[in-house]
């Protein structure tokens, strides 16, 4: 799949929830840091003229790698004129929630979260990340239960998006596969990963799109592996199911600008 053909603006698809799934280091929160400042810009390049709600549920907010990429705006939105870029306040539009357990979570998203969307300060949510909610309240004999919670947290996200037309991009975590059964009722069709999302099926049904994130291996870009490229880690983002795109794949590199496509050979 082509990145261009992706199109990482939050304007894609409006008012579903999306989900991006990945392992540690394969740049979910960098290109949900990227697309915080992406909403805010005007429609003609690629925005919705807003803000973002960054709902944090675990680690600390990254606000040095915020700010590194606001001061590479310049650099990396080059199609957009230096007067245009000036005028935004990227750091003035990036509203950050904490939200460690359920309660708090929910009262978030129900209380502060409704009121930012309804008086048309933000545009775009981030939830990072679901599964971290999840990890510690229940244990396997609780399964109806997470469900229910599930099921709850899943239609009020949806009743928001739908009502506001915006997007809600819930991060997720993954765990390993016990079996091929595992990563089809999860991943829905899949069967080529090692890995699964978190959550298991309940979940995967309150989502429209989901999208996964992985670092490739060194012997995938090595001449003799699927994929050839030089410079930064090379990671990819596949199209699991989506409304609109094939189960399909682009390459990306994270450097200190942002996340950027990159275009791959793959030998004959």
């Amino acid at each position: 799949m082509d990145w261009d053909q992706f199109d990482m603006n939050p304007k894609v698809i409006a008012a579903v929830k999306k989900e991006l799934a990945g392992e540690s280091s394969a740049g979910k929160t960098q290109i949900s840091l990227q697309l915080c400042l992406s909403v805010q810009y005007p429609y003609e390049y690629g925005g919705l003229e807003s803000g973002a709600v960054y709902i944090c549920t675990e680690d600390v907010f990254p606000n040095k790698r915020l700010q590194q990429l606001i001061d590479q705006q310049h650099k990396f939105r080059a199609d957009v004129p230096l007067d245009v870029i000036q005028k935004i306040k990227f750091g003035n539009s990036v509203f950050i929630e904490h939200a460690a357990d359920l309660d708090t979570f929910y009262n978030c998203i129900a209380k502060r979260i409704t009121v930012l969307l309804s008086r048309g300060m933000v545009r775009l949510v981030v939830i990072d990340s679901m599964a971290a909610l999840f990890r510690c309240e229940f244990g396997a004999k609780d399964s109806v239960m997470k469900a229910r919670y599930l099921q709850t947290f899943g239609a009020k996200l949806h009743s928001l998006s739908s009502r506001f037309r915006t997007p809600i991009l819930c991060i997720n975590q993954v765990m390993d596969a016990v079996d091929e059964t595992d990563v089809a009722q999860s991943n829905f069709g899949l069967l080529d990963k090692n890995v699964s999302p978190a959550l298991g099926l309940t979940w995967s049904n309150q989502l429209l799109m989901r999208l996964m994130a992985s670092r490739t291996t060194q012997s995938e870009q090595s001449p003799g592996g699927a994929l050839q490229h030089t410079g930064s880690v090379l990671r990819t983002l596949s199209v699991v199911f989506a409304p609109h795109l094939p189960q399909s794949f682009c390459c990306y590199a994270v450097n200190l600008e942002g996340v950027k496509g990159v275009k791959v050979k793959t030998p004959l």
